[in-house]
């Protein structure tokens, strides 16, 4: 039996038929106002030097509630999660490698475009890549994303995009993103920093009722340089990064930046930008040309972080110091850069050494060389016994081939996953870390579950290029090992072909580039 409609229902609905909504909870009014933001985006860094292909199964793909687990900022309860109606999507990261296939890409792409057309419209997305992926096929593949994305999620929605300063900013994705920032230090310990920014610069525009920002002026600094020679530890890279936050904390500024790129890709969009997004024109201009006047002033003094020599001289430094312990990059494999992982030409090279063939010789550590038949071979004969088998060069063997390691076996480590398995074979007196899958070695955590002490060995040698802080910090003496790889650091030895000339330091004697600001339309215009 339907019940009469009260005088104050009545009252509600002629004032609903007028267009008012006083009788509107405050609670429901406060989550009708919540701006509605979409959370997308897929982060890796691609060297085209590299003969590795980057596949489905490598991208770290976190959809829907689980995306808000990888932001510490964005935690149930928070102040960031509180402020908008949130729809995340697809976040894929995988580990730096090879160039991303073509199928890999577009199921990634697809399924993020699927999930944005469920749950739109939109009043603005947060777009947190990388900004160094290759895919076959496509040039620009991070100003693919954005201008498919844009196609779903229309003009009008405001995209803030986040980066790496190692990404490349093509004039498509500059278009496209309406606010885009990146990090600031190198090594990245601001990165979730530079994240929680964009997403605050995103919600103010929201909040604020100001929109997208009115300028965004661009600007290309034909530089382009491995990230071993421009950290932010020593100059001139730290001076140069110290401008960024005065500048971008101007009144009139929304958000600065400076891009080194990403040197291990050969693409025309690889090379320095300078973005800075803004409402104040005159500023905006002027701040973008300040910074990349400063950044092609200062070409000539970058220089890598740490000395460097030949794997030659670095073994003969270490094995002669009573620093420990003595760390020394194989560089040019490093798989946080995109390298392949799995160049056997540095291991070879140190097991060929008489000093490391006897028990009682230097202690080394070798972090680390995927060998997937020596994993198995180790898990049938267990901790204690010996074991021979191949290792390495499956996918990298342009220097070296597989090497045939015969020794004892020190350790089994399995992860979560059957595929995270790693031992500790003992041949001489090197402790040769075998994975069944390619993996960094970061943190002293990653060796002492191995049963290693990395702080009491005479020397560590580790597929990196400079050192994260937990490495840094452990180091008695380090040098930088020029190793060949998909990630050479001397770039000379690399072949490139279309990366944009005259480009420094491949053409030294270049004259000045126009360095003058480029306002680029925003994204509806």
């Amino acid at each position: 039996m339907n019940k009469p409609l009260t005088t104050t229902t009545l009252f509600c609905l002629m004032l609903f038929v007028l267009g008012f909504s006083s009788c509107t909870s405050s609670s429901e009014k406060e989550e009708l106002d919540l701006p509605k933001i979409a959370i997308a985006g897929l982060a890796i860094e691609s060297s085209t030097f590299s003969p590795a292909v980057t596949e489905k199964e490598a991208f770290k793909a976190r959809r829907g509630e689980e995306i808000f687990n990888y932001y510490p900022f964005m935690a149930e309860g928070s102040e960031n999660r509180k402020r908008a109606d949130w729809v995340p999507t697809l976040k894929g990261h995988a580990i730096p490698g090879g160039i991303v296939s073509r199928e890999a890409y577009e199921s990634l792409m697809d399924e993020t475009l699927s999930m944005l057309k469920e749950n739109g419209p939109y009043d603005g997305l947060f777009f947190d890549i990388h900004g160094a992926m290759s895919v076959q096929g496509i040039d620009d593949p991070e100003g693919d994303m954005i201008e498919r994305i844009r196609e779903v999620i229309g003009e009008e929605a405001i995209i803030s995009t986040s980066m790496d300063l190692h990404g490349n900013v093509s004039h498509r994705l500059a278009k496209h993103s309406d606010i885009i920032t990146c990090y600031r230090l190198a090594p990245h310990e601001d990165a979730l920093e530079s994240k929680k920014r964009a997403m605050d610069n995103l919600l103010e525009r929201l909040e604020s009722g100001k929109g997208k920002p009115a300028y965004k002026a661009y600007v290309p600094v034909p530089i382009l340089l491995p990230g071993e020679k421009t950290s932010t530890r020593i100059e001139p890279g730290k001076s140069l990064y110290e401008q960024v936050a005065p500048a971008a904390n101007q009144e009139g500024i929304v958000d600065a930046a400076i891009w080194i790129g990403y040197a291990w890709a050969d693409e025309p969009r690889n090379h320095g930008v300078v973005m800075v997004t803004g409402d104040d024109k005159e500023k905006v201009g002027s701040t973008a040309e300040k910074l990349a006047e400063s950044f092609w002033s200062v070409r000539e003094e970058f220089d890598f972080v740490a000395p460097t020599a030949t794997l030659e001289e670095a073994l003969d430094a270490a094995v002669k110091s009573d620093k420990v312990p003595f760390m020394i990059s194989d560089s040019g494999d490093n798989p946080t850069a995109g390298g392949a992982g799995d160049v056997t030409w540095t291991l070879k090279e140190i097991l060929a050494r008489p000093e490391f063939k006897k028990k009682d010789g230097p202690s080394l550590i070798y972090a680390s060389i995927p060998g997937p038949e020596l994993v198995e071979a180790a898990e049938k004969v267990g901790v204690g016994g010996e074991v021979e088998a191949p290792v390495g060069a499956a996918v990298d063997d342009r220097f070296a081939g597989p090497i045939t390691l015969k020794g004892k076996v020190l350790a089994i480590e399995k992860g979560d996953r059957d595929a995270d398995v790693e031992v500790v074979v003992k041949v001489g007196s090197v402790n040769v870390i075998v994975t069944k899958k390619r993996k960094p070695y970061h943190h002293e955590s990653d060796f002492t579950n191995l049963g290693l002490n990395p702080k009491e060995t005479d020397i560590v040698v580790v597929k990196i290029g400079y050192l994260v802080p937990e490495l840094y910090n452990m180091r008695a003496d380090w040098l930088l090992a020029l190793t060949p790889g998909g990630v050479d650091q001397d770039l000379m030895r690399l072949d490139y072909k279309r990366i944009k000339r005259p480009m420094f330091p491949f053409d030294p004697e270049m004259e000045k580039p126009d360095l003058s600001a480029r306002f680029i339309p925003l994204s509806h215009e």
